[in-house]
């Protein structure tokens, strides 16, 4: 109401002094329709100045709420940059556990990688393996072997008492050996290097009565008559040369035999 009176206060007198030619010329019956056609144009011009100053509201209060927006959104963002620092930190973090990890599990493959090694070691102690000596195939102990070639290696070395006493303890120790007629066989030839030419005899004939079909029985009666000619006996040398060469007729120990009756005397 008070915006109206202001705008007919401010806006009547300058319509009834532009209006106010035309108006003289007027009756009063036309000057109050003048008048009325002017008030109605005051009416329209204040609605005209409401709606523009409600739109002005309107706009004034829209720019309030897009700035709360605004406000709200930048605060929204400072939250968001605020989150993401510390999934950052936390993805860091995690990085750094993830590596500890990755080396605690590459420990722990090691020490299986250890523990297997040393299980496979071991076992190989323990497991029997295969042996192919003299044209035979058996199963040994990994140590039942180690004994064996102990005493080879005295003998080879000539270390004839070494390889007796090696040779001996393997046969109480290893009495089921598939070593058993190897380690006889040896055993007699460590008594003939030592000079113990009475044992070597017994040895041999033992080795050949156990294992006649070994391929070493015939170098074992050649050894046997080898011994007896060291003993000064060539009436036995001669008659277990014609032994090998009736048992054995087509071994190298045979012709060796044979060769050796000449010098037997």
């Amino acid at each position: 109401m008070r915006l109206r009176a202001a705008l007919v206060s401010a806006w009547l007198p300058a319509l009834l002094l532009a209006s106010s030619p035309a108006l003289a010329f007027l009756n009063d019956e036309e000057a109050r329709k003048a008048i009325v056609e002017l008030r109605g144009r005051v009416v329209v011009m204040e609605d005209q100045a409401k709606s523009r100053a409600s739109e002005l509201s309107a706009a004034s209060a829209q720019n309030a709420q897009l700035t709360e927006q605004l406000v709200a959104m930048r605060r929204s963002l400072l939250d968001l940059n605020n989150q993401l620092e510390s999934i950052r930190g936390e993805l860091a973090k995690l990085r750094g556990n993830d590596e500890q990890t990755l080396r605690e599990i590459a420990d722990v493959q090691r020490r299986q990688r250890d523990v297997a090694q040393g299980l496979d070691d071991r076992l190989r102690k323990i497991e029997p393996v295969k042996v192919s000596l003299d044209g035979r195939d058996f199963m040994a102990e990994p140590e039942e072997k180690r004994s064996f070639e102990d005493a080879f290696a005295a003998i080879r070395g000539g270390d004839f008492d070494r390889s007796v006493a090696l040779f001996s303890n393997f046969q109480r120790r290893y009495p089921g050996s598939g070593y058993q007629d190897a380690a006889r066989f040896w055993l007699g030839n460590s008594q003939y290097g030592r000079r113990d030419y009475k044992e070597a005899i017994t040895i041999f004939r033992a080795f050949v009565n156990n294992a006649p079909e070994h391929p070493r029985a015939a170098e074992a009666l050649l050894a046997v008559a080898n011994s007896q000619a060291e003993m000064k006996d060539p009436k036995g040398a001669r008659k277990t040369i014609e032994e090998l060469m009736k048992a054995y007729p087509q071994s190298e120990a045979a012709q060796a035999g044979k060769d050796r009756l000449a010098s037997i005397k």
